[in-house]
């Protein structure tokens, strides 16, 4: 019997993925080897990598002039890359600061030229959230606006894009595929692929063309956006089982009815969980209702003394990886595409009987 994972990432993947992955391991497609063991350079494993990306593109609806990129390091490496691909014409750039992830991205690329930090967190009744844009201190001459979309870690996302005439990147590693999103919006996205996408190891980035052209000449060239979109994300040896996985979950994702199905579905499963906790004196969620993340629920319970308990009889219950992280504490369900509906109700059940009976 497979649990339920609720882990914030490596992330559960599908099933169906992972058995197609499992009778193909040894040899793939008759080719008496495994996709492994192939060359990235081989007719057949480029075929595999075209492949993903139109998936992808159909599945984002990338417009024709964006690349999308598949590249290595996590999506901690693009703290450093984005800066250095995009501030070699104009040192500045603008930070919106929410939590954890965007606060990392700051740091680094503090390292690389004049960061302005716009402080967006807030508290509303107690809860925390995200400010209106009107009261951001947003630079007139800015060479991009970064944000991260979804705070893995403090579950909170932004209920809407931000607006701005410079480039919007965004960090979307928690969130991608996981709602329809209008990719022309923005002029960087990029995600580490461990949460909605596949097995770490592999990162994706999609840049607007006109942005591969801004970088500081000295950067390695592992990390140019424009070379590697030049040599099909070659440059070496890329993660290609990784990419390959991804593919497959790409063609299950449309297997279901794409993003939009998807979506309904996350909507169901958060609406579940989020209805559960709010009707609870036991357990509680800090976020405001309107910033709430639909893939990465936090909660505490009434007693932390519980908590060991609670994960005991979680895990025994095949509902794993529900800590929270180490920084924050309490309880996390991330609750990703692959995530079933069914294995959501299965966790309220859990946290219900135990609510009864600690309470």
């Amino acid at each position: 019997m497979r649990a339920y994972n609720f882990c914030a990432g490596p992330a559960a993947l599908p099933t169906a993925v992972l058995e197609k992955a499992q009778a193909e391991l040894l040899d793939w497609h008759g080719k008496g080897l495994s996709i492994m063991e192939m060359s990235h350079r081989s007719k057949d494993y480029v075929a595999v990598a075209e492949k993903a990306e139109a998936d992808l593109r159909k599945l984002m609806n990338i417009p024709e002039n964006y690349k999308v990129l598949f590249l290595q390091g996590g999506a901690s490496l693009q703290f450093s890359a984005i800066p250095l691909n995009l501030l070699g014409k104009n040192s500045k750039a603008d930070y919106i600061h929410t939590g954890i992830w965007s606060e990392k991205a700051t740091q680094e690329a503090q390292r690389y030229g004049d960061i302005h930090i716009v402080e967006a967190g807030t508290t509303i009744e107690g809860k925390l959230a995200i400010s209106e844009q009107s009261t951001w201190d947003l630079s007139d001459d800015a060479a991009y606006v970064h944000y991260a979309d979804n705070e893995t870690i403090g579950g909170i996302q932004f209920a809407n894009i931000p607006e701005t005439n410079k480039p919007l990147v965004s960090d979307l590693s928690s969130s991608i595929l996981s709602a329809p999103l209008d990719v022309s919006k923005f002029g960087l996205i990029y995600a580490g692929a461990q949460k909605n996408i596949g097995p770490a190891g592999l990162t994706l980035v999609i840049v607007r063309d006109d942005l591969l052209d801004q970088a500081k000449p000295e950067i390695p060239s592992l990390l140019k956006y424009g070379a590697q979109a030049k040599n099909d994300s070659m440059v070496n040896t890329p993660a290609t089982y990784a990419w390959y996985l991804s593919g497959l979950v790409f063609e299950w994702l449309l297997e279901q009815g794409g993003v939009d199905a998807m979506h309904k579905t996350n909507l169901e499963k958060s609406k579940l969980l989020y209805g559960y906790i709010d009707s609870s004196d036991f357990y509680n969620n800090p976020i405001a209702v309107q910033n709430r993340s639909i893939m990465n629920v936090p909660f505490t319970l009434a007693d932390a003394a519980l908590d060991k308990l609670f994960l005991k009889e979680a895990e025994e219950n095949h509902l794993l990886n529900l800590a929270g992280h180490r920084s924050v504490g309490g309880m996390r369900a991330s609750i990703y595409n692959a995530v079933p509906l069914e294995g959501v109700q299965a966790l309220v059940n859990f946290m219900d009987d135990f609510a009864q009976r600690n309470g």
